[in-house]
């Protein structure tokens, strides 16, 4: 079952109406749901929803008004009670971290500099969704979303793709796709592992029990120092559930990747200097494998690892 939408942003709704609708007739298919102008959720074949796709905001148009709040597109994951969000959203503790989130805080743009990290005066502007896809094997959705600067010009054009999957040893595995275009002239991505890269932040709960730890490739491994991790894993605890997020970083990507994974607020992830040529477009990939429990052994990691590299 696939459904292609490139018209205009209400579609998108009434669209994954559809689609919920005729999953309900396929109870071994995954499921889209969507509230326009909210969010979208892709639920397993047993309706339990798995990833939120967060594009709120006051209008429920493009080019509405936006606040701090819903300046930023970003997916909430959820726990196996298909309500309770293993990350965090808007507010806490640094608030511009939300869920897995992508940004820059020195973008490079002509002779000016734009923050699409902390989008205090600039936006990460969802457009519209331009691939709904839910099968027996996934759910998919990919959206066009717009990097406004701080001058309220476009920046960016990104094509953004979430696939989602759930199994019976594997919690959820989410590849997220990013594709920046350079559509408005030569931008270059910089900043600091700190303050840019694509980022996983798992709930608040995280940042008041400083539950967070982390598993490397192999013993001795400083985050700081030693560039291209293939993977690197968190572990963290909501109430007195442990939970363990592998993040993959695909050999495709820019090389040169220094990662964030030491603070125990749980917030990790990789962060690379690109440069993007007008009209060029530059793709970034990551997968999430999410697991309930204490972090797997490294042999169990770096086979996923080879497993999500060989693709």
């Amino acid at each position: 079952m696939k459904t292609r939408i490139d018209s205009p942003w209400w579609l998108a709704g009434l669209t994954s109406v559809l689609l919920l609708a005729t999953a309900a007739v396929s109870p071994a298919e995954y499921q889209v749901k969507d509230t326009p102008g909210q969010h979208l959720d892709v639920l397993a074949p047993n309706g339990r929803p798995l990833l939120r796709y967060v594009y709120v905001r006051e209008a429920e148009k493009p080019g509405g008004p936006a606040t701090f709040d819903t300046a930023k597109v970003f997916a909430h994951v959820f726990a196996d009670d298909g309500q309770t969000p293993l990350t965090k959203g808007p507010g806490g503790l640094f608030p511009h971290h939300r869920g897995i989130f992508i940004g820059w805080n020195k973008l490079q743009h002509g002779d000016k500099r734009h923050d699409l990290w902390h989008v205090r005066n600039t936006e990460q502007q969802h457009k519209k969704f331009t691939t709904i896809k839910a099968g027996p094997k996934d759910g998919t959705v990919q959206s066009a979303i717009q990097w406004i600067g701080s001058d309220q010009k476009p920046v960016l054009e990104e094509v953004r793709t979430h696939q989602v999957t759930s199994t019976d040893d594997t919690h959820t595995v989410i590849d997220v796709t990013s594709q920046l275009t350079a559509s408005h002239g030569a931008v270059e991505l910089n900043g600091d592992p700190e303050h840019a890269g694509c980022q996983f932040r798992p709930s608040q709960q995280v940042a008041e029990n400083k539950s967070a730890k982390y598993t490397f490739p192999a013993e001795g491994i400083d985050p700081k120092k030693d560039l291209d991790l293939p993977w690197v894993a968190e572990t963290f605890r909501l109430g007195e559930q442990e939970w363990t997020v592998q993040m993959m970083s695909h050999p495709t990507n820019p090389q040169g990747a220094r990662w964030s994974a030491y603070r125990d607020y749980g917030r990790f992830g990789p962060f690379t200097v690109v440069e993007i040529e007008d009209g060029a477009t530059q793709t970034f990939k990551y997968r999430f494998r999410v697991t309930k429990g204490a972090a797997p052994g490294r042999d169990v990691l770096a086979a996923e690892y080879a497993a999500y590299a060989a693709e």
